[in-house]
């Protein structure tokens, strides 16, 4: 288990050329790097949830606050090492003390159950995990660079909108 409480860096980020780019999901305190690959789609939603669980807690809770900050555009920590990949991630605002908890939890290397017959097992929970603790501030930050991020790729086809 990797565990970021307080996390310095938290961003999504791509190694490559578009249309062959891996994602990833980096966190970082001091000199502790921790990367995870993860899908397009992933990063997708991850920024579109995040940009909604952020407007439900300021709905919910006026009083927290979250600040403008300048976007991080710095490429990802050198070296990159894939730690795992990705195949559950989940959010939780932690209200207690005003922190977002994201999961990403590896992928479950079960060759025995189809993609349409996904059953839990408590097994599977076995695997690795990352578990970073955000401030309402720097998930706003990481939602912009997720969307950001997915936009930068290949350019669509103005007749089918499938990427060239």
């Amino acid at each position: 288990m990797y565990e970021f409480n307080p996390v310095e860096r938290f961003v999504a980020g791509t190694v490559g050329v578009p249309g062959e780019r891996t994602f990833f999901i980096q966190a970082r305190t001091g000199s502790r790097v921790v990367s995870v690959v993860v899908d397009k789609s992933q990063v997708i939603a991850l920024g579109e949830r995040t940009k909604i669980m952020l407007r439900e807690i300021k709905k919910s809770d006026p009083t927290v606050a979250i600040k403008s900050t300048d976007n991080d555009d710095a490429p990802l920590e050198q070296p990159i090492f894939e730690e795992f990949r990705a195949g559950v991630i989940a959010m939780a605002w932690d209200g207690e003390n005003g922190l977002i908890v994201y999961e990403l939890r590896e992928m479950s290397s079960s060759s025995e159950t189809d993609d349409d017959e996904l059953i839990f097992d408590e097994k599977d929970l076995s695997g690795d995990l990352l578990r970073v603790h955000v401030s309402p501030t720097q998930a706003s930050a990481f939602s912009k660079r997720c969307l950001s991020l997915a936009s930068a790729g290949r350019t669509p086809c103005p007749f089918c909108s499938i990427p060239i």
